[in-house]
Parts: C-alpha cells; sequence; structure tokens
C-alpha cells in the first residue's frame, strides 16, 4: 500500500529559511539557560561533575549530528529520524522509531510551559497556574500556525539576550570566585580554587555518574535534532542543514560547558545543600548568585525564553506528524495536510498545543527522562541508518574516508548513545517500553498483522 503524490497545486511546505535562521531556531529549541534548570539533577547525578557530563553528551551529540548530516543529503524530509530509519533500514523500524520519537517531540513544548510556569509562580505565587498554561500554551500554538519563518523572527533576539544573560551571569560567578566567596552552604572542604580541574574530575569521579548525568543532558541538546525537521522549508537543504546542526550542537555545548564549569566551582558539594527542589533549580541559582533583583529580572526573561523554545519544539513535533501522516501510518485526513492559507500544518500544531496543556499535571524530571527515551531512540537509529544506507546498500567503504565517515563515526556515536542506554531510569524505560508496545500494536493493526506493507509517501521530496 502506497500514499499517492499530492497534486501539484496542492499546499506544500515553503523553502525561505537560511543557515542563520535554522541556527536560530535550533538554538531557542534548545534554550541555553536550560542549564540553570538541569544544574541540580545532573549534579547529583554525576556527583558534583556538571562540566565533565557537558563534554560526556557534547561528544556523542556532536557525533551523532554529523550521522544526521549523512542522512539529510541522503533523504532531505522533514521526517527526522523516522524517515532516515524508514529508507535506510526497513519501513516497519523506521515506524517504530518515529513513534518512539513522539515521546521526545510532543512532550518538548510541554516541558517549556512547566518551566514558565514554575517562573511565574515565582514571580506571581497568587494565580493560578492554570491561567499560566492556557495562555502560554495558545500563544505558542498561534505563533506557529503562522510559519516556520515568523519562529525564526521571533526567536533571534531571544536567543541573542539568552547569550548576554548568560554571559552576565557567568561573570558574577567568576567574580565571586576570585573574591573565594562561595555560596552560604559550601563546606570548607569542597571549596575549589577559581581554576581546578575538580569540576571535571577528582578521585571520587565516576564514569558511569558522568554518563547518568550526561543521560540527563540528552534533552538539554535535543534541539539539535529538531532542526532536520525543516527539511522542507530550507532553502540549499543538502548544505544548510548539515552545517546547521554542527554549529548548534558546537555553540551550545561551549556554552553549556564553559558556564556549567563555573557554577559547579561556586555549587560544589552536594546540590541538596543549596536548593529545595533539585530538579527546580534556575530561581534559586539566580537568587544565591546575583540577589532578589537579578532574580526578578532574569526570571521574567526565562519566561519568554522558555517559550521561544516551545515554539521552535511545537515547530518540530507538527512536521513529524505531518511526514508520517502524509505517509498513512497515521490518519492522512488529520496529520498530513497543510493549510491552504499559513502552509503550516495546523491540525498538528493544534494537538500538540493540546498535549501542552497537559503541563498542569506532570512533574518537571518526568518530563526531562521521558524525552531522554525519544531523543535516544532517535539518535540510535540515525547513526545505525548511515551504516545500513552507505556502508551495506551503497558499500561506499572504498576508501579511508569513506570508511572514517560512513563507519567509524555513525559506530563511535552509537557507542556513545548506547553508553548513555545503560544508564536510564528504570521507570522512564518501562514507560517507554510501554508506549513502543502501543506502537507496535498499531502498526500491526495497520499493516493486517504484517501481511501488508507499511504505508510510505510514493514522492521523495
Amino acid at each position: 500500500m502506497s500514499i499517492s503524490p499530492v497534486p501539484a497545486n496542492a499546499a506544500k511546505l515553503q523553502r525561505n529559511l537560511g543557515l542563520w535562521h535554522v541556527i536560530i531556531i535550533g538554538l531557542a529549541y534548545i534554550q541555553p539557560m536550560t542549564l540553570l534548570d538541569t544544574f541540580g539533577m545532573v549534579s547529583r547525578d554525576s556527583g558534583g561533575h556538571v562540566p565533565m557530563s557537558y563534554i560526556f553528551a557534547l561528544i556523542a551529540i556532536l557525533l551523532t549530528s554529523i550521522s544526521y548530516g549523512h542522512m539529510i543529503r541522503a533523504y532531505p524530509s522533514s521526517g527526522s529520524a523516522y524517515t532516515y530509519t524508514q529508507k535506510a533500514i526497513n519501513p516497519s523500524m523506521g515506524f517504530m522509531v518515529g513513534w518512539s520519537s513522539w515521546l521526545d517531540y510532543l512532550l518538548s513544548p510541554m516541558v517549556n510551559i512547566i518551566l514558565a510556569v514554575l517562573y511565574l509562580e515565582a514571580l506571581f505565587p497568587s494565580v493560578n497556574h492554570w491561567v499560566w498554561v492556557i495562555g502560554l500554551t495558545g500563544l505558542m500554538t498561534i505563533v506557529n500556525i503562522f510559519g516556520s519563518k515568523t519562529v525564526a523572527y521571533f526567536n533571534s533576539w531571544i536567543v541573542a539576550v539568552q547569550l548576554v544573560v548568560i554571559a552576565v551571569f557567568t561573570y558574577l560567578i567568576y567574580s565571586k570566585l576570585q573574591m573565594a566567596q562561595y555560596a552560604a552552604n559550601t563546606r570548607p572542604e569542597d571549596i575549589y580554587e577559581l581554576w581546578s580541574l575538580k569540576p571535571f574530575w577528582d578521585e571520587m569521579t565516576s564514569v558511569g555518574a558522568l554518563i547518568t548525568g550526561a543521560t540527563i543532558l540528552c534533552f538539554s541538546f535535543t534541539g539539535f535534532d529538531s532542526i532536520s525537521s525543516l527539511a522542507e522549508e530550507t532553502k540549499d537543504v543538502k548544505n544548510t542543514l548539515p552545517k546547521a546542526m554542527i554549529l548548534t550542537t558546537l555553540i551550545a555545548g561551549m556554552v553549556f560547558i564553559i558556564s556549567g564549569y563555573f557554577m559547579q566551582a561556586y555549587l560544589p558539594s552536594s546540590p541538596e545543600l543549596y536548593f529545595e527542589a533539585v530538579d527546580e533549580t534556575q530561581a534559586e541559582i539566580l537568587l544565591l548568585v546575583g540577589g532578589s533583583a537579578f532574580q526578578a529580572i532574569v526570571l521574567g526573561f526565562a519566561i519568554v525564553t522558555v517559550m521561544a523554545s516551545g515554539i521552535s519544539a511545537h515547530a518540530g513535533v507538527s512536521r513529524l506528524m505531518y511526514v508520517m501522516g502524509r505517509d498513512g501510518v497515521i490518519s492522512n485526513k488529520i496529520f498530513g495536510q497543510l493549510s491552504p492559507k499559513f502552509f503550516t500544518p495546523v491540525n498538528n500544531i493544534l494537538i500538540a498545543g493540546g498535549v501542552a496543556l497537559t503541563a498542569g499535571f506532570i512533574s518537571l524530571e518526568t518530563v526531562v527522562n521521558l524525552i531522554s527515551f525519544g531523543a535516544l531512540t532517535a539518535f540510535s537509529f540515525v547513526n545505525l541508518s548511515v551504516i545500513f544506507r552507505y556502508a551495506i546498500r551503497d558499500k561506499r567503504i572504498k576508501t579511508p574516508k569513506e570508511i572514517f565517515n560512513y563507519v567509524i563515526i555513525p559506530t563511535l556515536g552509537f557507542i556513545s548513545i548506547f553508553l548513555m542506554w545503560l544508564e536510564v531510569d528504570s521507570i522512564t524505560f518501562g514507560v517507554g517500553i510501554f508506549w513502543a508496545f502501543l506502537g507496535f500494536i498499531w502498526l500491526s493493526i495497520k499493516t493486517g498483522g504484517f501481511k501488508k506493507p507499511v504505508p510510505q509517501y510514493r514522492e521523495d521530496v
């Protein structure tokens, strides 16, 4: 079974994004200030070595971003890991990867709503949180309906100001460390010198703990892969997107590592000594470092930054659902349609907005863990897809360069992601497997007990 190509006069996604448009959307999705939100969790799980966990995560993500670049050149479609696995390995496997990736894509807008609500509650504790959940979700949905270029323009100045805020924040910590001023609950035995290797490694460092921290930090980098969902809206896609993915990953990684170093040096011991809620640390970190006025100003801006990230995430999931609907593996009438007025998948944008409304019920740590499950699934199979497409199918392993590009890099990427799989929380793993099982049941129904082929869109874009 296959779905016929859409008529030539049907609405199509518009190619109007350049390199920096895409990088801005990726950085807005990643949201550099997320390092303040995850610091407590990662410091706890890594044994006080946040910057080293970021290095582990950066290496894995950078290797994987190279694999994404190879697959974008082969299949410049908005389906991302779903399309790559479907075309390079197997249509059924592709569906399962796409289905599992929904845990990443669908929940990413929600996590930004959760963060925005936390900041707003810190500033306006008397307002019911549902006012913020409904209002912010509505704003995010409306911006996305008007198209990806609107998203890029909305995010560009927000990303710039985020980087300025992080630079000021890091300088404040640097100044305190230079004057040997540490957080109030710092124990004498934990005090670090201004320039020290201890935030990266000491005699108590555990590689397993560092990887556990890196597994959480996959959440911080998930914006880099969302860029691939913009393939059908990007000019010169085969050159632009691979560059954008690597540059987005490197820019975010360097910001995270440098700022994470100073934060870990300033808060060197157990995060439980400093924070009331280890999984909600941004407000308390800002208060510790800059005082109440600084906290209020930055929290006010942070509300805007998480909305920028949520808007980018919302765009990504709506495109994934659009491609799966266009293929026919989920309802084409609901998911595979574009608005003839806005040239965006309005149905999917509204559905993703509906899911984001459940932010009023779920904790941040739960959502972050589930997003990491979906992200690790996608990252694993993108690396495998490079090997299957280029090394096995095309047999492009005749020169050292080809072996390096199409065997060694994706293999190292897969291994680095596999090490993170070993540290996934057992409850999260169980929920992820159950979600995948539901997808397997749906695929079985869709293919008549696997007697019919998996639906695919015939037109290669």
